[in-house]
């Protein structure tokens, strides 16, 4: 029998790390198991409105089936030009981010729709306004981060710290998924170390990999192992 599963915070350690192409995944694989997902992009930076070629929002429209059609600026909260924080790409343009607004707009969507899977804007330090980080803005979004991470060099530092941050916020996070666009890919042993590293100095567990996906309209079965191991208990 489906069972609820949570709203679902997708945050990275880094920025460019696959934040998109994991919410991107998630909604695909929560349609396929028969859900009615919604994706949000609360602050969306470095496109001119939810219609350009760099708006997020636009790239998960694009690509899964069920949303074609619809519009994709439904799924955006605030948009700004200038591909950097929040905080100062808004001001750039002489405006404030009021993102406490935010989840008033999540609250009616769930009426609708489950699970949320809400994409945050950069790493958990990146400037929202002038006095709040995305982390203090997760306890208000209502939705358990999922930790989006490179597979290869540099991710046990990034990973670890990011979980360190969250738990001492009392935030736990459903888990980590590796993400691997380097071309070359990442060397399996490395992959693999960085893993056990996180598993043994994190109560943390990364729970798949993904690969680089070459047809993000029909991803390869391997992409959603890390899904299923999370949330099948919930389908």
């Amino acid at each position: 029998m489906k069972r609820d599963v949570p709203d679902i915070f997708v945050i990275g350690t880094d920025t460019g790390v696959g934040k998109t192409v994991l919410s991107l995944l998630l909604m695909r694989y929560f349609y396929d198991e028969g859900f009615s997902p919604f994706y949000f992009k609360p602050l969306q930076t470095g496109c001119r409105d939810p219609y350009d070629t760099d708006s997020d929002a636009k790239f998960i429209y694009d690509n899964i089936e069920e949303l074609k059609g619809r519009d994709p600026a439904g799924s955006v909260g605030f948009c700004y030009r200038n591909p950097k924080a929040p905080y100062f790409a808004a001001r750039d343009e002489g405006r404030q981010v009021d993102w406490k607004t935010l989840p008033g707009t999540l609250q009616e969507k769930r009426s609708r729709f489950s699970p949320l899977v809400v994409e945050a804007a950069g790493g958990i330090f990146v400037p929202v306004d002038g006095e709040s980080l995305v982390i203090d803005t997760i306890p208000s979004m209502g939705a358990q981060p999922l930790i989006a991470a490179r597979a290869g060099l540099g991710t046990i530092n990034h990973t670890l710290l990011t979980i360190a941050a969250l738990e001492r916020r009392n935030i736990e996070p459903l888990g980590v998924v590796f993400l691997d666009s380097a071309e070359p890919a990442t060397p399996l042993d490395m992959i693999e170390e960085n893993r056990e590293a996180i598993r043994r100095f994190s109560r943390v567990e990364v729970a798949g990999v993904v690969g680089r996906v070459s047809d993000f309209r029909h991803p390869a079965p391997e992409c959603f192992d890390g899904l299923k191991k999370l949330f099948a208990r919930s389908v």
